[in-house]
């Protein structure tokens, strides 16, 4: 057998550069947790990964610049860019592993297997890279022992590394987790050197072809060491002048936030969240204003309720989801119907209510008559054929009443006599209206009131066949 051999402070060199790409690697998972966007997550993702599977990939070939054979040696750089695949592939999937919300111990147990076996995928596919001929011979003993110390090693480093991605980011706090990964991939493999066999007639063919030479691999991984420790500084300079900015702006930026949280805070109590336009209680105050104005200069205006025909049909059918595309149609198409002084508002459901300023009655029968062609004239959605209509009912100040309660319920009463009649239609309060809703309400109470009271009674009616005479069945009937 070849005996080999190591120079010592290549050795220490391959220890430090793990340590560093880990260290680097880690401190990017922590940022990865906290980045405000998910594409910015996606690139200190990538930028760990990256700087973790290069570092690893560096000391393994720093750790076999270590090792000296009394022949020539040389890489394939093929299986060379294989390896190095290899663990960037496994430092990526360890990094997004970590930045997980959780992580049970199925997964955790999975993660360290497959992080472990692209640390020794790396190793061995490293070795590959030399084509000893002939083949090199590894020791069961040791070659078990260098899988079990990367599967073992990188465990203990991802349990790390995740209960601490979410700590203030000090350097004790990411030296552990890079300590921890870092002597996983050294002694990882150097337990696999010490598994590997070379026989006395081994010849490198890697060294005799067209392989990468030990010389030009120095310079590779020299210059490849070099930009680890230029991300390192240069992430750490960012970040240092970043808080800086932060702490000068904190102030401005808070006093900004607080009265743009106001704006949001008044938006979301006057306005529909899906629609935007004005809920109830802009609604009330728009009438209550119409209604003070009316008073001072004797001026009309219109309350119309409006409720879309068929759109509980399309919510069952299409899912809720279309069903809030098509009421934000609806608004949309509303809305540009009215002058500037006009108001649209949803209360709720498929229920709209406009508040409008009119000079004469035809102005308030045309608006009607465009919004129910607005509204029914044409499919609301580009990739849907839906159509619905609506009902409009109109109650008039002062013609009808003088306060917003009445105008709301007399303008609702309407709309309901414009479902009545037919739907896609719209109707003007008139006082018999009222009084058909008030007798309405009156029968489903005293409904209410016969069911809780048991005054309802169950009748079988019996149907007697004509021609046979005999009884063929009967019916159910509830008597009051």
């Amino acid at each position: 057998m070849l005996d080999g051999s190591y120079t010592p402070w290549l050795v220490v060199v391959s220890l430090l550069v793990a340590m560093l790409a880990s260290f680097t690697a880690l401190d990017m998972a922590n940022r990865i947790t906290t980045a405000p966007s998910r594409r910015l997550s996606l690139l200190w993702l990538s930028g760990g990964g990256c700087a973790m599977g290069l570092g690893i990939w560096s000391m393994h070939f720093i750790g076999m610049l270590a090792f000296r054979l009394p022949i020539p040696l040389g890489y394939d750089l093929g299986w060379t860019g294989i390896s190095l695949l290899a663990a960037l592939a496994s430092s990526i999937f360890a990094l997004w592993l970590v930045s997980r919300p959780t992580l049970p111990h199925s997964r955790l147990a999975l993660g360290a297997l497959l992080m472990g076996s692209g640390i020794a995928s790396m190793h061995y596919l490293g070795m590959a890279a030399m084509r000893m001929q002939p083949g090199i011979d590894y020791h069961p003993v040791w070659f078990g022992a260098s899988l079990a110390i990367a599967v073992a090693a990188s465990w203990t480093a991802l349990f790390v590394a995740f209960r601490l991605r979410l700590s203030q980011r000090r350097l004790r706090h990411r030296l552990l987790p890079a300590v921890l990964l870092g002597t996983a991939i050294v002694g990882m493999h150097y337990t696999g050197m010490a598994a590997a066999r070379f026989p006395a007639d081994s010849i490198c063919g890697a060294a005799a072809g067209d392989g990468l030479q030990t010389q030009w691999l120095a310079a590779i991984v020299l210059v490849l060491t070099t930009a680890i420790l230029a991300v390192v500084l240069i992430v750490s300079w960012l970040d240092q002048r970043m808080q800086a900015q932060l702490l000068r702006l904190r102030n401005d930026t808070l006093r900004s936030s607080l009265d743009d949280a106001q704006q949001e805070l008044t938006q979301a109590a006057l306005h529909d969240p899906l629609t935007r336009l004005p809920n109830r209680l802009l609604l009330q105050q728009r009438i209550e204003q119409a209604l003070a104005e009316a008073e001072r200069h004797g001026s009309r205006f219109a309350v119309m309720f409006m409720d879309l025909d068929g759109f509980k049909q399309v919510n069952d059918a299409y899912g809720h989801q279309t069903g809030d595309a098509l009421l934000v149609a609806v608004a949309e198409r509303t809305r540009q119907l009215l002058r500037p002084a006009d108001m649209l508002a949803r209360l709720g459901g498929d229920e709209f209510v406009l508040v409008v300023r009119i000079d004469n009655d035809e102005d308030i029968a045309t608006l009607a008559s465009r919004i129910l062609q607005a509204v029914g004239g044409g499919p609301l959605l580009p990739d849907h054929e839906l159509q619905v209509t609506a009902s409009v009912g109109i109650a008039i100040c002062p013609d009808h009443a003088a306060s917003e309660r009445q105008l709301m319920g007399f303008a609702d009463a309407a709309m309901y006599q414009a479902k009545e009649a037919g739907r896609n239609a719209y109707a003007v309060f008139a006082d018999w209206m009222n009084d058909s809703a008030e007798q309405q309400f009156q029968l489903l109470a005293d409904l209410r009131r016969a069911i809780g009271t048991d005054q309802l009674f169950l009748h079988y009616q019996p149907k007697i066949r004509v021609a046979g005479q005999g009884v063929s069945g009967a019916e159910a009937l509830i008597r009051w």
